[in-house]
């Protein structure tokens, strides 16, 4: 069995897919789990990604962040297939785009906030077998209070929140999530990080060529990839707690 056991949610597309793809060529040390509402999508992104020749090893789960049931299912099965689970990423999410407010905002809350809290609720114990866990969620340095509080007071005009502010909203709370988490679980050895992927391609957008590389303005996910394998390889020890990027850490 490899050393390291990572899971990401959301893992068939975008960062979770770049993610993966980063590991699983990095070192024969690593297995991913890709998880995904659909298997059969992630059974095609594992197909995809070996095709192109991998050191690690992949396998695919079923996983919802919004369903309890699946959550717990998928749970179980890691704890069946491994027994520990040493990574745990927070991935999945929306954008909430195309939604009156009011379903914009349940959305963000319960695939950004709801979801991720449920998922490291459900494999705490898992990452407790680890002797070295990590648990990273994928959030947003610019949906940070302070970023967009300096921003709105010293830019006349501000207008970067657009739509409802659903998603800035989710980023915000899911930062608090890992502020607690980081809180509670950190002393007792659990290493808790939240990432800032920047600007990068992905369907969180929408699915059009046009949305997904953000008009051609978009980066390579697999930045995001790098930054989460100098995670779990113990680069980024020193910033533990923290909400970081591939040049530092961002203020909360």
């Amino acid at each position: 069995m490899a050393s390291t056991i990572v899971l990401i949610t959301g893992a068939n597309s975008g960062i979770g897919f770049a993610t993966t793809n980063v590991l699983v060529k990095a070192s024969n040390a690593f297995h991913v789990i890709i998880a995904s509402r659909s298997v059969e999508k992630a059974q095609a992104a594992q197909s995809e990604i070996e095709a192109t020749g991998i050191k690690g090893t992949l396998s695919t789960i079923q996983l919802d962040v919004t369903d309890q049931e699946s959550i717990e299912a998928a749970a179980a099965k890691v704890k069946e297939e491994f027994g520990r689970l040493d990574v745990l990423m927070n991935n999945a999410g929306v954008g909430g785009i195309g939604h009156d407010m009011q379903t914009g905002f349940k959305l963000c809350l319960e695939t950004n906030v709801v979801g991720p809290a449920m998922i490291s609720e459900a494999f705490r114990t898992l990452l407790f077998e680890s002797k070295n866990p990590y648990s990273i969620y994928v959030s947003s340095g610019e949906r940070t209070l302070l970023r967009n509080a300096a921003q709105v007071f010293t830019r006349p005009g501000y207008e970067k929140v657009r739509g409802s502010g659903a998603y800035q909203v989710s980023k915000a709370a899911l930062n608090m999530l890992v502020v607690l988490e980081a809180g509670e679980y950190g002393p007792k050895g659990l290493k808790v990080f939240a990432l800032s992927p920047g600007f990068v391609v992905s369907n969180l957008r929408g699915k059009s060529e046009e949305a997904r590389t953000g008009w051609g303005k978009a980066g390579n996910p697999e930045v995001s990839g790098q930054i989460v394998l100098d995670i779990v390889q113990g680069r980024r020890d020193a910033d533990v707690g923290s909400l970081i990027h591939k040049d530092g850490v961002y203020p909360w």
